[in-house]
C-alpha cells in the first residue's frame, strides 16, 4: 500500500507504535475504504462476466475472505455493503484492532476475524464466494530468498485459494508490485492454476505501482 511518506515495509510498518499510526491516520482509512469500493465494483465488472463461462453475479449476499484485512478498514466496508466477511490477517497488531473495531460493528455478526497466514487459511474446500485483497497480496512472498522460492509460495498461494473458493468464485487483488517480474510471477501463478482473467492499472505506463488484477475460477 502507497502512501505519502513512502513504501511501507512488511511487516515493520504494521506493527507497534506503527500499527497505531496506520489505524490513526485519517488518510489511510480513507484511502483503504475508496479502494474497498472500487474492488467491490470490479468484482461485478461486465468484462470478467465474459470470460469463461459467461456469468453474472445475482444480488444475494457473498461470504467474502478479506485477504491480509489489516485493521479492518476493508472489512468494514465489505461488511456495511451486505456481505458476510472472513477477515485473515498474520499480524496480531492488526487484527486486534480490527476486533476493537468490530465490538462496535452493527453488524458484527457478519464479521469473523482470524489470525493466520494467508498461504495457510483454516478454510474448509469450495466454503467461500469471492476473495478480495487489498495493499497486501505482494506480502505473501515475504522471506523467500530465491525466484524458486517465490514461485513455490505464489504457486501453492493461487493453488489454495482455488480450493476454497466455490465454483465460478472471483478475486479481485489490489497490491504494488515492486517491478514487472514481481508483478508477471503472481499473474503466472494464478493462470498456472486455472483463473481466467486480467489486470487494470492506475498508470498503465508504469510497471509497479498500484496495480488490480481480477481474476475468476475457470
Amino acid at each position: 500500500m502507497s502512501n505519502r511518506e513512502g513504501t511501507p515495509k512488511f511487516p515493520d510498518s504494521y506493527i507497534g507504535d506503527k500499527s497505531v499510526e496506520y489505524d490513526n491516520s485519517t488518510w489511510m482509512e480513507r484511502n483503504q475504504k475508496k479502494t474497498s469500493l472500487l474492488c467491490l465494483q470490479y468484482l461485478r465488472d461486465d468484462k470478467l462476466d465474459s470470460l469463461g463461462n459467461y456469468d453474472v453475479l445475482d444480488g444475494n449476499p457473498y461470504i467474502i475472505v478479506d485477504l491480509g484485512c489489516g485493521s479492518g478498514f476493508s472489512s468494514e466496508i465489505l461488511v456495511d455493503s451486505g456481505h458476510r466477511v472472513i477477515g485473515i490477517d498474520i499480524l496480531i497488531d492488526m487484527i486486534s484492532k480490527a476486533k476493537t473495531k468490530k465490538k462496535i460493528s452493527e453488524h458484527k455478526k457478519d464479521l469473523e476475524l482470524i489470525l493466520a497466514d494467508i498461504n495457510h487459511i483454516p478454510l474448509r474446500k469450495a466454503s467461500i464466494n469471492h476473495i478480495i485483497s487489498i495493499s497486501a497480496y505482494n506480502f505473501i512472498i515475504y522471506g523467500a530468498k530465491t525466484i524458486r522460492e517465490k514461485f513455490k509460495t505464489a504457486n501453492n498461494t493461487a493453488l489454495y485459494l482455488k480450493k476454497i473458493m466455490k465454483p465460478k468464485g472471483r478475486i479481485i487483488i489490489e497490491f504494488y508490485p515492486k517491478d514487472e517480474k514481481e508483478l508477471d510471477l503472481f499473474i503466472s501463478s494464478f493462470n498456472s492454476n486455472d483463473f481466467d482473467g486480467f489486470m487494470i492499472k492506475k498508470n498503465p505506463a508504469q510497471k509497479a505501482g498500484q496495480t488490480f488484477l481480477l481474476l475468476k475460477k475457470q
